[in-house]
């Protein structure tokens, strides 16, 4: 589990880094704000099929519907709202370098608020990719004033969406993608259109073209990193995706023939020790794992499913099987595991946010 979350969040930044230079194709006919709403929108109408086929159960609303709404609220409206603030206030330079703080505030909370075991390991490589990013977009002029204090209240409220949506686990990611992109892009478009309306040159061309980029950009994205949320924990997987500037660094010099100067290239070569080290942060301890039913994806042979149950039989599934599928083969669906105690290499996954105390079977500690 802990390689395949490494993999869908590199893989979630991938996508999100290319859509940067994708979507400074159309910024000169679209207003920005409107065109981050055509993008979020984009990724909701992606998640549609999913949704429609996997609609959530009424089980996973009344456990989940609280949390989730925090997350969309927080990373949807209030996010984007206190960006608009910022970067009416503060010049364009020092809300590049501040957004870098998303990651940090990310780390944080999930330290303080959602019971994440962070490491020395997990800390240095999340410094040095906030510094690495500061140094990318880094420009003269910047400064700290009360748009930039802003811009970092903004950064903030999605590091509280980060940390919120990673321990959802009753709803799938697609859900939660959809009802993500259907806020934030609502909020935005209407930031967008209060504030500069559509655009004197914005067309259907444009719109359809926003919506494709913001479909496989941000919908795609954004589900790979939820899952690799659930499977690494919110600091880890966000330490991973926040190199995402650095691809659409690398593509702006290989396809738009930008130049790249040292600076960006020595951002970039920290970045790549920062994530590396990162990755790497894993420990192992006695632990306990109470009674608990969710839903996400998994093995039968991950060491904590072979012996779990099946949980399709509520009000709304009452009509279906329990799943039968293959030893090996990942799949979801919702299940409950019963105590256990045991030992093992882990991170903070869905199944792994217990208290961290030291015991004497500890063998490697922490990192």
């Amino acid at each position: 589990m802990i390689r395949v979350g490494v993999v869908r969040s590199l893989v979630a930044a991938v996508l999100f880094g290319a859509t940067v230079p994708a979507a400074s194709e159309l910024a000169t006919d679209v207003p920005a704000f409107t065109l981050a709403g055509l993008l979020y929108l984009g990724a909701a109408v992606a998640m549609v099929p999913a949704v429609f086929v996997a609609p959530p159960t009424r089980r996973a609303l009344r456990a989940e519907w609280r949390p989730a709404l925090v997350a969309v609220i927080a990373g949807g409206a209030v996010g984007p709202v206190l960006l608009m603030a910022g970067l009416a206030r503060t010049s364009a330079a020092s809300a590049s370098i501040l957004l870098n703080t998303e990651l940090a505030a990310t780390v944080v909370l999930a330290a303080v608020l959602f019971r994440e075991q962070i490491g020395r390991h997990v800390a240095i490589g999340s410094a040095a990719v906030v510094i690495a990013g500061s140094l990318l977009v880094w420009e003269p002029g910047a400064s700290l004033d009360t748009g930039a204090l802003l811009v970092v209240a903004a950064c903030v409220a999605w590091g509280v969406d980060n940390g919120i949506t990673a321990i959802i686990d009753q709803l799938t990611p697609q859900q939660v993608v959809m009802a993500k992109g259907v806020v934030a892009g609502s909020a935005n478009l209407l930031i967008g259109l209060l504030t500069s309306g559509v655009g004197a040159s914005t067309g259907v061309g444009d719109v359809v073209a926003a919506l494709a980029i913001g479909a496989v950009g941000y919908g795609l994205s954004i589900t790979l990193w939820v899952q690799g949320a659930r499977d690494l924990g919110a600091a880890r997987a966000q330490v991973l995706f926040s190199t995402a500037p650095f691809v659409g660094a690398a593509i702006a010099w290989s396809v738009l023939g930008e130049p790249a100067t040292g600076r960006q290239l020595g951002a970039a070569v920290l970045a790549a020790a920062g994530l590396v080290l990162a990755s790497r942060s894993t420990h192992r301890h006695a632990h306990l794992h109470v009674v608990r039913v969710h839903t996400h994806d998994h093995r039968h042979d991950d060491g904590h499913h072979d012996g779990h149950h099946d949980e399709d039989r509520d009000e709304d599934r009452a009509h279906e099987p329990p799943p039968t599928v293959a030893t090996g083969t990942r799949h979801s669906h919702p299940h409950r595991h019963d105590r256990v105690v045991h030992t093992h290499v882990h991170v903070p996954d869905l199944h792994h946010r217990h208290a961290h105390m030291p015991s004497p079977d500890d063998a490697t500690g922490t990192s």
